[in-house]
């Protein structure tokens, strides 16, 4: 019964409110300090951005249709072609503003074609020089098709001159039919200089040596409607053949050199 009594003041004394002189007061909420947030981005690494201008663009010029080639330095759009002969023997030279062939081959024929450009009516002249043995012919070519031939005049230091009608009938292989030919009292005979010029119109050929017009030859019947211009140079027997241009004019028909 003691204990029973014990534990039930100890429960009522528990319970009871405090007497005001026992009250606690209460301590003064703090009102927290002010703070400020800041908000640090994060660094965004730095990349280099490498603006690349791009090259200038260059447009080629377009191969030139008249013109006058001095040989000053390698000649552009032309391409050497062989009839007949060794082409190991013939050397090709752009020397002292010339270019020169020099032929150690018996009977060789070779060509420098013009490539570039095709016409239907044009005149081509050059200024050669023979230097080496003067069995040789030297000269000029219009009308080149390779399928369907073209025509051809030469002078030789000789004195005479030929024109030709050439076909192709095999690579390396050519037929050549003669239009004309003979002695001329215009040619430079002998190592030195002559200057000679091709015009070929609709089916008619005029052809001039140092400045004179003193043929003019139907070639309709052939039947060529245009082509190429070129060189030709041919030896024979006697070595070595030596033979030097020191220009070339192409221009239009009705006109000696450019127009």
């Amino acid at each position: 019964m003691k204990k029973l009594l014990l534990l039930g003041l100890f429960f009522l004394t528990a319970c009871q409110p405090p007497s005001n002189s026992q009250t606690a007061t209460p301590k003064p909420t703090s009102t927290p300090a002010v703070t400020t947030t800041r908000f640090i981005p994060t660094p965004v690494p730095a990349t280099a951005t490498e603006t690349l201008t791009p090259p200038p663009t260059f447009t080629p010029e377009p191969p030139p249709r008249f013109f006058t080639e001095e040989f000053d330095s390698t000649p552009v759009y032309w391409s050497t072609l062989f009839a007949s002969g060794d082409p190991g023997r013939v050397e090709i030279l752009n020397n002292d503003s010339a270019l020169t062939f020099e032929i150690y081959s018996p009977n060789a024929w070779t060509y420098a074609i013009y490539g570039a450009q095709e016409y239907d009516t044009v005149h081509i002249e050059t200024s050669v020089k023979s230097t080496g043995n003067d069995n040789n012919y030297v000269g000029l070519i219009c009308s080149y098709d390779e399928q369907e031939g073209w025509f051809e005049f030469n002078i030789s230091s000789d004195g005479t001159y030929s024109l030709l009608y050439g076909q192709w009938l095999a690579d390396g292989i050519a037929n050549y039919m003669p239009i004309a030919d003979g002695p001329s009292e215009y040619i430079n005979v002998g190592n030195t200089a002559n200057e000679l010029g091709l015009e070929c119109l609709n089916g008619v050929l005029q052809l001039f040596i140092n400045g004179q017009l003193f043929r003019k030859i139907d070639v309709s019947r052939f039947e060529l409607s245009g082509g190429k211009v070129g060189l030709a140079v041919a030896s024979f027997d006697k070595l070595p053949v030596i033979l030097a241009f020191d220009w070339v004019k192409v221009g239009q028909s009705g006109g000696n050199g450019e127009n």
